[in-house]
Parts: structure tokens; sequence; C-alpha cells
């Protein structure tokens, strides 16, 4: 997809983060932006800036998880624009970091974590892949997963269990796109770490008594250290407009893999290769 002006983004979880950078760097490029976000007051202001800046764009209180909300987006975004040309189904959560061990994991946070990353995916492909379809038109979808979709051990086992569900749907999409030839492609996002408030989270978590966060003072010591190892992480990250930027490289480029990751991410996505390659067990994280 070259042609970029006068068309429209879809993109979930825009009110921050990634998502945000996304929909700023399509605004500069002359896209409308259809926004959807859970949290009501920072998408309002997302929408009011790049207002300001004279992009056409509505803004959409979405909670992925729920298929009804994300149908409701999809008309909203046809309604209001008649069409979508790229689709970021960008939307996500952490979790399942404190947890000991992958049995420790809370089932509300396996639902959660499931439900926001990947089901929030399967929606947006049900319900806004075959409209774009039907359009006729050149277009691209973006499906944001991880690092932790190519590797395990270095986040919580909910999310990299996501995000690896994400990168096997993207690749699926990919190859039912292009077997029918069809106008449309697809990418899929997996960055290393990410300055974003991606660890805050739980802010948004359904149950409300989890809203604030773990308790460091009851967690045990391990967990804690990977919280605030993970913490630390991210706020020497990438920046998101980085990540905007290479996203919208592969969408111009009809680059599938889109990866920017630290070096030793990298160092750790070739051993697991080399893992499966020579077919030897998971090669254990250093200590």
């Amino acid at each position: 997809m070259k042609d970029f002006s006068g068309r429209v983004a879809l993109v979930t979880g825009a009110a921050s983060g990634i998502g945000l950078a996304l929909a700023q760097r399509f605004a500069a490029e002359g896209m409308k932006l259809v926004l959807a976000d859970v949290e009501d007051k920072p998408l309002a202001a997302a929408k009011a800036a790049l207002e300001a800046q004279g992009t056409a764009a509505i803004a959409v209180r979405t909670d992925v998880m729920r298929e009804d909300d994300v149908a409701k987006l999809a008309d909203a975004a046809y309604g209001a624009f008649g069409a979508v040309h790229v689709l970021c189904n960008n939307a996500g959560v952490g979790g399942g970091l404190t947890g000991e061990g992958v049995w420790g994991v809370e089932i509300e946070d396996w639902r959660w974590v499931l439900g926001a990353n990947l089901w929030g995916v399967i929606h947006g492909v049900r319900h806004v892949v075959p409209r774009m379809l039907a359009g006729g038109e050149e277009g691209h979808v973006v499906n944001t997963a991880s690092a932790a979709g190519l590797v395990t051990g270095a986040t919580g086992a909910a999310y990299t269990v996501s995000k690896h569900g994400v990168v096997a749907l993207s690749e699926i999409l990919y190859k039912d796109l292009k077997t029918r030839g069809a106008k449309l492609s697809a990418s899929v996002l997996c960055p290393g770490w990410v300055d974003t408030r991606i660890i805050d989270s739980m802010r948004n978590h359904p149950d409300a008594k989890k809203q604030a966060g773990p308790d460091l003072e009851k967690l045990a010591p391990q967990a804690r250290a990977r919280l605030e190892a993970v913490r630390g992480f991210l706020k020497n990250g990438f920046k998101p407009a980085d990540v905007a930027q290479a996203v919208l490289d592969a969408v111009r480029s009809d680059r599938f893999y889109v990866t920017l990751m630290q070096p030793e991410i990298e160092q750790a996505v070739a051993l697991r290769l080399q893992d499966i390659g020579l077919r030897r067990n998971p090669t254990l994280p250093s200590a």
C-alpha cells in the first residue's frame, strides 16, 4: 500500500503508547482516523489533539474483549468514513508477571489477558476484514504481537501465550489473503521493549480490586524482581514513535514481520530457532 492520503486507518488501543503513536503517524500521512480505546478521557484527548492538527477523526470507546463492542466499532468506522484501509488491531494488556510458575497465574488473569490480546485481534479480523475485502480497495492489516510472541520466558505466561497466538493468527491471515489474490495484505508487529505504560495496564482490569496493581510487599522475591526488571526495560525501551515509523514502512513495502528489538532479544529469538531446528530441549535462561 503506497497511497495513504485521504484513506482511513482504524487503530485500537489508540489513546496511549504504540496505538497513539500509530494514529499520529498515520495522521501525518493525511489519513482519517478511527480511534478506539477502553479509556474514555485519554481517548477523547487523543481525538481532540488530532483534530486540532486538522485530522478528521472519530473516537469510539471499545472494549476489544467484547465482540459486540468491536462490531459497533466497525459500524461506526464505516458509518463515518465509508471504508477502512489500514486496520491496526493494537489494543493489549500486560499481566501474569506475578504468578509463581505458569500454574500460579490466576484464571481471571488468563481470561483477561487472552481476552484483550488475542480475542481482541480475532474480533477485529472477523468484523473489519470482510468489509475491507468487500470494498475492493487496497489495504493492510497490522496485528500487534510482541517479541514475546517469538520467545518464551521474559514476560508473564498469559501475555506470552496470547502473543504467540497473535503471531500464528497473523501468519494464517497473511496466507489466506495472498492465496486468494486479495488487495489486502497483513503484518505482525513484534517489538521488543517499548517505553509504554503496559506494565500498569491493571488499571483497566475488570476486577476493581486488582486495578491498583500488585502489592509489592506481598509478592515473592522472584516475582518482585521480575516486575521491577521489566519496568526498567520498558523505561529504557524504544519510543512508540519509532515503532509507528517501522509499521508505516512495513505497510508501504508489504513486509510481514515488523521487528524492532534490542540485541539481547534478537539473540534470544535466534537461540529459540536453533533449539527448534536442532530438535533440542529449550535452552534455560541464564542465571
